[in-house]
C-alpha cells in the first residue's frame, strides 16, 4: 500500500494551523484578562470615536483638542457613575446580606402555602414523589441562598477594595485618553514594527472581526443599556410611589445582565417576580412590574431591528451550547463570554466552516 506524503502532510499543516489559531485566541483571552484596563479604554474608544469624529467634522477642530473635550465629558459621567454605583451597591447589598434569611423563610413560606392549596391527587402523583418535591424546597432555597451570599459578598469585597479600584480607574482613563488622542500614532507604530504580510493578514481579519463581532457588541451594548437604564428609573419612580422595591440597583444590574445573554432576556427575571409579588399579596407591585416589561420589550423590538442586522448568525442550538460550555469553564459569566468566543471562531474558521470542517481538512483535491 502506497501512502500519498503529500495529501498527509497537507491535511497535518490544517490541523496544525487549527490548533495554533486555537491556542492564540486562548491566550489573546488571558491576555485580555491581564490587561482588562486597556481593553476597556480601547472599547471605550470605539464607542466615542464617532463623537469624536462629529466634533471635528462641525468645529474644524483638531483631533487632539476634539479627543480632549470628548474624553473630559466621558471621564466625568464615568466618575460620577462609579462614585453614585459604588455608595447605592454597597448600601443595597448591605441591607439584602442582612435581610437575606428572611428572605429566604418569606418564599419557604409561600411555596408551602401553594403546595397546600394545590391538589396533587388530581394529577395522580405518588405520594413519595410529593414527599420529595415538598422537602427539596428547603434546600433549593437553601442553595439559592447561598449563591446569592456569596456573590453578595464577592461583590461588597470588590467594591471595597478601593486602592485597587482607584488603580484599576486611573489606568483606564490614562490609556483612554492616550489612544483617543494619538489613535493614528499607535497605529502608525503598530504596523511599523510588523512584516507587511502580517498587517495584510492581520488587517483584513481584524477588520471582518470589527465589523461581525465590533458591530454585534455595540448593538448588543446599547440595547443592555437601555434595558438597564429603563429598569432602573422604571423601578426607582416605583420605589418613590411607595411600591415596596428594596433593591432597585441591584435588580436593574441584574435584569441587565441576564438580558446580555443570548436565548434568554429580561422576562426571564421579570415575569418571576410579578408573579411571585402576585402570590405573596403584592397584586399592585406584580401589575406594576409586568407594566414596566411590557414598556422595555416594547422600546427593544423597536430598537433591536435597527441595531442588529445579524446578531450571532448561527443557529440558537450552538449559542446554548457556547452558553453551557462557558458556564461549565468560568461559571455564570461564561454565559456572556461564550456567545462571544463563538462569534470569533467563526468568523477566524469562517472558510473552513463554510466548506464544512471536516470535509475541507481530509477531502482529497
Amino acid at each position: 500500500m502506497i501512502i500519498d506524503m503529500s495529501y498527509w502532510t497537507r491535511v497535518l499543516r490544517k490541523i496544525l494551523y487549527v490548533i495554533l489559531i486555537l491556542i492564540g485566541l486562548y491566550l489573546s483571552f488571558k491576555l485580555a484578562v491581564f490587561y482588562m484596563p486597556f481593553l476597556i479604554a480601547f472599547i471605550i474608544s470605539l464607542i466615542i470615536e464617532p463623537a469624536i469624529k462629529f466634533i471635528m467634522r462641525k468645529t474644524k477642530l483638531t483631533r487632539r483638542a476634539s479627543s480632549i473635550i470628548i474624553f473630559i465629558i466621558v471621564s466625568i459621567i464615568i466618575f460620577g457613575s462609579i462614585i453614585w454605583g459604588i455608595v447605592s451597591l454597597i448600601s443595597e447589598a448591605s441591607n439584602l446580606l442582612q435581610g437575606l434569611n428572611g428572605y429566604v423563610e418569606k418564599a419557604y413560606i409561600l411555596f408551602q402555602d401553594i403546595t397546600k392549596h394545590f391538589d396533587f391527587d388530581k394529577v395522580h402523583f405518588p405520594n413519595e414523589i410529593v414527599t420529595i418535591f415538598q422537602s427539596s424546597t428547603g434546600g433549593l432555597l437553601n442553595t439559592a441562598s447561598n449563591w446569592a451570599r456569596n456573590a453578595l459578598t464577592g461583590l461588597l469585597n470588590m467594591i471595597t477594595s478601593i486602592p485597587i479600584i482607584a488603580i484599576y480607574f486611573v489606568i483606564t482613563i490614562m490609556a483612554l485618553y492616550l489612544i483617543c488622542v494619538d489613535k493614528v500614532y499607535i497605529l502608525d507604530q503598530i504596523e511599523h514594527h510588523l512584516p507587511k504580510k502580517w498587517v495584510f493578514k492581520l488587517g483584513t481579519h481584524i477588520r471582518e472581526l470589527i465589523k461581525t463581532l465590533g458591530g454585534y457588541l455595540k448593538a448588543e451594548f446599547t440595547l443592555i443599556l437601555v434595558s438597564f437604564v429603563i429598569s432602573l428609573i422604571g423601578l426607582y419612580i416605583l420605589k418613590f410611589a411607595q411600591f415596596k422595591i428594596e433593591f432597585p440597583l441591584l435588580m436593574a444590574l441584574f435584569i441587565g445582565f441576564v438580558d446580555a445573554l443570548p436565548i434568554l432576556g429580561s422576562g426571564t427575571v421579570m415575569i418571576p417576580w410579578a408573579v411571585i409579588s402576585a402570590l405573596n399579596g403584592d397584586l399592585k407591585l406584580g401589575i406594576a412590574i409586568i407594566i414596566l416589561f411590557i414598556i422595555m420589550s416594547m422600546i427593544r423590538q423597536f430598537l433591536e431591528p435597527r441595531l442588529v442586522s445579524k446578531h450571532i448568525g448561527t443557529h440558537p442550538i450552538f449559542t446554548l451550547i457556547a452558553m453551557y460550555t462557558g458556564f461549565k469553564f468560568i461559571g455564570v459569566l461564561g454565559m456572556l463570554i461564550g456567545p462571544i468566543i463563538l462569534i470569533i471562531i467563526k468568523n477566524v474558521f469562517a472558510t473552513l466552516i463554510d466548506e464544512g470542517v471536516l470535509k475541507s481538512l481530509f477531502d482529497r483535491k
